[in-house]
């Protein structure tokens, strides 16, 4: 008995009504990898890239991990960020966090949530920075939804800072950061309006 069956008759669907719709899709898609965008998100399952955008397989290369997070010890994000703009030649990198996270509202919580505190780490020194300006407002859903854009914009700074990222600017290469925030709620994208490139 093949277990979890259902996925590889979904995805056997899947492929089929693309084929029928395009025969040379997979051909095509199988001979390159040119996307101008990389895409850093959230391990949400609602928060998928390709969907958000409206962008087919291949249009985007895709890094993602709870709540987002560029953290300059992590090798794998780094990884996924090196190859990106130096083989890919990416145009543009967005960091997408999106409002509810998750991984935000642990942070914010006083109590211990296992292993995860040491990713959530981060995300408690930017709550202590911006804890002032969180306690201003009053509602606690708004509260996250601040935290949750503050660390959109932690982590573009945190990638404009990053070796790969200052190389490429330093050689003229045309590459731009961008920070975006998505409501799952009515499925629209936010601009925060914190771009930077060269």
């Amino acid at each position: 008995m093949r277990v979890l069956k259902n996925l590889f008759e979904n995805n056997r669907k899947w492929a089929e009504k693309v084929k029928k719709s395009d025969p040379d899709f997979f051909l095509n898609l199988s001979k390159q990898q040119k996307p101008e965008y990389l895409w850093i998100g959230c391990s949400d399952s609602r928060v998928s890239a390709n969907e958000i955008v409206d962008m087919l397989p291949g249009e985007i290369f895709v890094h993602r991990n709870i709540a987002n997070l560029v953290i300059h010890t992590d090798l794998n994000c780094l990884s996924v960020i090196q190859y990106a703009v130096e083989v890919l030649k990416v145009k543009h990198i967005i960091v997408c966090g999106h409002y509810g996270c998750g991984g935000i509202q642990a942070a914010m919580e006083n109590k211990e949530h296992g292993l995860i505190d040491n990713w959530l780490r981060n995300i408690k020194d930017l709550f202590r920075y911006h804890q002032a300006q969180v306690d201003l407002l009053q509602n606690q859903k708004e509260k996250i939804n601040l935290l949750c854009e503050l660390n959109v914009v932690e982590q573009v700074a945190n990638i404009c800072h990053t070796t790969i990222v200052q190389s490429a600017w330093k050689s003229g290469q045309e590459l731009a950061v961008h920070g975006w925030i998505y409501s799952i709620e009515d499925g629209i994208l936010k601009d925060l309006n914190i771009s930077s490139q060269t």
